[in-house]
C-alpha cells in the first residue's frame, strides 16, 4: 500500500489560485494511478482528476475542466492539482488517492491522503 501527505491547502479568494501536492510513499514500483477527490460541506466525496504514471493520461470532472491540471513527477513520487479561477463551490476537503487504472474512470484505489481544506471565499 501507499502512504500519502498532501499539502497547500489554505484560504484564497474568488478567482485566485492555489496548487496542492500529495507525496507518496511506500509501493510505488505499482506504478499507480492517482488522483483527486473532494467532499464539499455536507455533500459525498465526488472525483476531481486523476493522472496515469505516465503522465499520458488524465481526467477530470465536468466541474473543474478548464480550470483544475493534474500533473506529475514521480522522481519525487508526488502529483499536484493546480487550481485557478476559484470559485466558492470549489470549497471543500480535498483528498489525495492512489490505485489501478479504473481510477481514471472516476473509481478511487485503495489508498487515500488525510485531506486538506480548500476555503474559496467571495
Amino acid at each position: 500500500q501507499l502512504q500519502l501527505v498532501e499539502s497547500g491547502g489554505g484560504l484564497v479568494q474568488t478567482g485566485g489560485s492555489l496548487r496542492l501536492s500529495c507525496a507518496a510513499s511506500g509501493r510505488t514500483s505499482s506504478r499507480p494511478t492517482m488522483g483527486w477527490f473532494r467532499a464539499a460541506p455536507g455533500k459525498e466525496r465526488e472525483f476531481v482528476a486523476s493522472i496515469s504514471w505516465s503522465g499520458d493520461n488524465t481526467s477530470y470532472s465536468n466541474s473543474v475542466k478548464g480550470r483544475f491540471t493534474i500533473s506529475r513527477d514521480n522522481a519525487k513520487n508526488t502529483i499536484y492539482l493546480q487550481m485557478r479561477s476559484l470559485e466558492p463551490g470549489d470549497t471543500a476537503v480535498y483528498y489525495c488517492n492512489a490505485g489501478p487504472s479504473r481510477l481514471l474512470r472516476g473509481y478511487p484505489g485503495n489508498d487515500w491522503g488525510q485531506g486538506t481544506q480548500v476555503t474559496v471565499s467571495s
